[in-house]
């Protein structure tokens, strides 16, 4: 006999703590897959605990919904990421995390400088434009027009 869905939305959003609305999202963007039972009312895999704590994790890490469903799509037959796919999908971000993390680092150690000026040099702002990038773009207040 094959396994049928038993999971409601109401309980994989309470094991997960997410909102229903959070599922119906995820659904809709095809991270996570529902079948339908008899009364149209949304049935899940025990297994979808596994694809929405992944994704929760992978937020937490500031991995865009596209980026992870990208993720997904290559696993075989939609299937649950295992701990070994999890190692494969994170060591693909953590370059993107380094990169990420080497820029706030820069950009945390040049926000004293600005803090209480007020000025918002176009010319000389580190975080506005650093290195005086935007002189090439010609006088004025290139980033207001």
């Amino acid at each position: 006999m094959k396994k049928q869905p038993r999971w409601t939305v109401g309980q994989v959003a309470g094991r997960c703590g997410v909102k229903v609305s959070a599922l119906h999202f995820y659904e809709e963007k095809g991270l996570i897959t529902a079948w339908r039972n008899n009364g149209n009312q949304r049935r899940y895999f025990p297994d979808v605990i596994r694809r929405v704590s992944l994704i929760k994790a992978a937020q937490q890490l500031g991995i865009p919904l596209a980026e992870i469903k990208q993720a997904f799509d290559t696993l075989p037959d939609q299937r649950t990421p295992t701990k070994r796919d999890w190692q494969t999908l994170s060591t693909r971000w953590q370059e993107r995390l380094d990169q990420r993390i080497e820029a706030l680092t820069k950009m945390r150690e040049r926000l004293t400088g600005c803090i209480g000026c007020g000025c918002l040099s176009m010319e000389k702002c580190p975080l506005y434009n650093p290195d005086d990038r935007l002189a090439k773009q010609g006088p004025g207040p290139v980033l207001l027009n």
